[in-house]
């Protein structure tokens, strides 16, 4: 069942492939949207795209590492203006040297504060300020990396896999509450980061393919929203094989 469409919506990550397209995908007379990115000249041309198609805009440039002060960034926001709808999007990846070397520590450790505990503090906001009104809804940007795990990015699937289990227990805890949760869950959607990302990229689409997805699966408030097809199917059997099937598997794709 479709719920009416969010009319003021939260996006963090707004200057990323997904963020950027879902703002542009949400924008239009009558809609207000609160965009936080960390780019502030990219963060300038999603809030022209989106106010040239009829949305009010307020942007925000912030550090969500900083997760004391995102929280109460977001309590003033939500006081001032009650939020229909927050994804958080907002994320980051590393990898593996290309001769095994580990992943930096310092920048495993900022990972896991943006790509999780940052999106746990903000979605605490959010449920608080929307636990009185009874409705309201969560959307957390996991991705299909959290069903198995990849050996070229093991702090990103470490996140990603977290958010998952994350969210779905947020939604079964507060859907009778009137408030919805979906766990968003792409593969591969061209962009800066995920070219960076060694390996293959099958089924790889564009952000705009993305962000129409994601919108579809918001309306009907699919608990999972997890595209595209053909990759979703393929990770979830990873996840469903013993593990050791799974690694061989992973291996002659060629995630080594």
């Amino acid at each position: 069942m479709s719920r009416p469409e969010p009319r003021t919506i939260l996006i963090t990550g707004a200057t990323g492939a997904i963020g950027g397209a879902l703002a542009r995908n949400y924008a239009e007379p009558g809609v207000v949207l609160v965009l936080h990115g960390r780019n502030p000249l990219e963060l300038e041309q999603i809030r022209l795209a989106c106010t040239d198609r009829g949305a009010e805009v307020i942007t925000h440039q912030g550090d969500l590492t900083e997760v004391a002060a995102a929280r109460t960034w977001l309590e003033q926001l939500c006081t001032e203006r009650p939020l229909d709808l927050v994804v958080l999007n907002a994320g980051m990846n590393i990898h593996t040297g290309p001769n095994g070397e580990p992943e930096d520590w310092s920048d495993a450790q900022r990972l896991i504060t943006l790509n999780l505990m940052s999106v746990m503090a903000l979605a605490d906001v959010a449920i608080r300020h929307m636990q009185p009104r009874g409705t309201g809804q969560i959307a957390l940007v996991s991705s299909l990396a959290g069903y198995f795990g990849l050996p070229v990015t093991p702090a990103y699937c470490a996140s990603k896999a977290g958010l998952k289990a994350y969210g779905e227990a947020l939604r079964g805890w507060l859907g009778p509450m009137g408030i919805q949760v979906n766990v968003i869950m792409p593969g591969y959607v061209s962009s800066p980061m995920c070219a960076e990302m060694p390996g293959p990229k099958p089924f790889e689409i564009d952000p705009d393919s993305a962000a129409r997805r994601i919108r579809q699966g918001l309306r009907h408030n699919r608990a999972r929203i997890s595209f595209p097809f053909p990759l979703n199917l393929g990770t979830w059997f990873l996840a469903a094989l013993p593990a050791g099937l799974s690694g061989w598997i992973v291996q002659r794709m060629g995630y080594r």
